[in-house]
């Protein structure tokens, strides 16, 4: 009498590159995002409403590990608690997020190297930054009740070095972490 073969595996990858262990690795970067999105501070004097948190750094370490797409699910669903406090902050907080690690993945899995790392961050975080400020001409003026023009006159000043400051700092901290923190999660799979 044989023994019937199961067809489940938790380290099988289907056609499309999912498995039970890969979705359980992004379900730890989404709660580690989601906890981290949660603390966060003032980084840019001129502005103290405007904060840092560490959930970004934690969408491009995915996108660096996992590829593009991890990037871009976890960037997504970091955001989604946030959607019952405050959608508009939470919508651009995934926009922002996807775009940066979205086009930083992209340049670092077209070669590997450090590189090409430091190349799809900084390529990146310039695409975030824009984002960012388009998006801003848009709600601040309905978050602050303050007329565009007034915000357009605060971009340079204000919202233009806390995202330089912001991507920066995002960028930094993946940079540093991103190979170790890749070996240490692929060693278990």
């Amino acid at each position: 009498m044989s023994i019937p073969q199961n067809n489940h595996s938790t380290n099988r990858t289907s056609a499309h590159g999912w498995s039970t262990q890969r979705i359980a690795i992004y379900a730890l970067f989404v709660a580690l995002g989601i906890a981290l999105s949660f603390i966060s501070f003032p980084i840019f004097p001129a502005a103290p409403f405007l904060e840092y948190d560490f959930s970004g750094v934690i969408c491009l370490i995915a996108a660096f590990a996992y590829g593009p797409a991890a990037g871009v699910t976890v960037s997504l669903l970091i955001y989604v608690p946030h959607l019952f406090k405050n959608p508009i902050g939470a919508l651009m907080n995934m926009a922002i997020m996807v775009s940066f690690a979205l086009l930083a993945s992209l340049i670092y899995h077209h070669k590997r190297s450090r590189k090409q790392a430091l190349l799809g961050l900084i390529a990146g975080a310039v695409l975030a930054i824009i984002v960012a400020l388009t998006l801003n001409v848009a709600a601040t003026p309905l978050y602050y009740h303050i007329a565009v023009s007034k915000y357009l006159a605060m971009i340079i000043p204000v919202y233009l070095p806390f995202n330089l400051l912001k991507m920066g700092l995002h960028s930094i901290i993946t940079f540093l972490c991103y190979k170790p923190v890749s070996r240490m999660v692929k060693k278990d799979l």
